[in-house]
């Protein structure tokens, strides 16, 4: 089975397990979190679901929920009210323990919030992302405000990882996030542990989030190449 089919029964199994009518929904970014906007969409156009109320964590989802008709908010809004039912999103990287590295769309700011905002947190993935340590392969992406970029990457040495701009496609330049911000992609010289070393980074001055989630417990849809979908628990169950 190729790796987006893998992707597409992962957002499907975790919108049937977890979305009902009159919900609100954290929407992520990224290809992955992408099938759970076009899963909804189908669903809602063929009346299987009804009154969803979506946040999205950038200008990528919230234009193809615009596609899909499916109503946005902003997470300030009276509607919404700060806090969501759900939220739903993708995976760089993800340990046994559930901690996550997120970022690589680069909207890792507002994933974090709408996860962080959400009574239920869900990652989908497939098999490829799972991994025993979090930020040796993958980098860790660090949002930081542009000015502070010198003396951030100095304090990221001194947490022993090495942060690198990340340079536009199709641009010239550093990817510009979609709150102006530019990001630094960070990997470690040997293991860390995600839930210290997320604190760490952001007490960095001029850090705005960085892209490790270990402070909300997600359940995980797990897609394998055989075509099967693991649905794992949160705590998860220790082998």
């Amino acid at each position: 089975m190729e790796q987006s089919e893998m992707k597409e029964n992962a957002g499907k199994a975790a919108v049937d397990a977890l979305i009902r009518d009159g919900v609100k929904v954290g929407l992520g970014t990224g290809s992955t979190a992408i099938t759970v906007v076009q899963y909804i969409g189908l669903l809602l156009a063929q009346g299987k679901l009804k009154n969803i109320s979506a946040v999205t964590t950038s200008l990528q989802t919230e234009m193809e929920c615009e596609k899909w008709n499916i109503p946005t908010y902003s997470l300030n809004s009276r509607h919404i009210g700060g806090s969501l039912d759900v939220a739903i999103d993708g995976a760089d990287q993800i340990d046994s323990h559930h901690f996550c590295v997120k970022g690589g769309g680069g909207a890792l700011l507002m994933e974090k919030i709408v996860a962080y905002s959400s009574t239920i947190f869900a990652l989908v993935v497939d098999e490829t992302k799972l991994v025993e340590h979090l930020g040796l392969t993958f980098p860790v992406a660090v949002e930081v405000i542009p000015s502070a970029r010198v003396s951030v990457c100095k304090a990221l040495d001194r947490l022993q990882g090495k942060g690198v701009v990340r340079l536009a496609v199709r641009k010239a330049g550093p990817v510009i996030t979609d709150h102006g911000n530019i990001i630094l992609d960070t990997l470690f010289q040997q293991p860390i542990y995600p839930a210290v070393m997320e604190e760490e980074i952001n007490c960095i001055p001029g850090v705005m989030e960085n892209g490790l989630f270990a402070k909300k417990g997600p359940h995980v849809f797990v897609a394998r190449a055989d075509g099967t979908v693991e649905a794992r628990d949160y705590p998860p169950q220790q082998s």
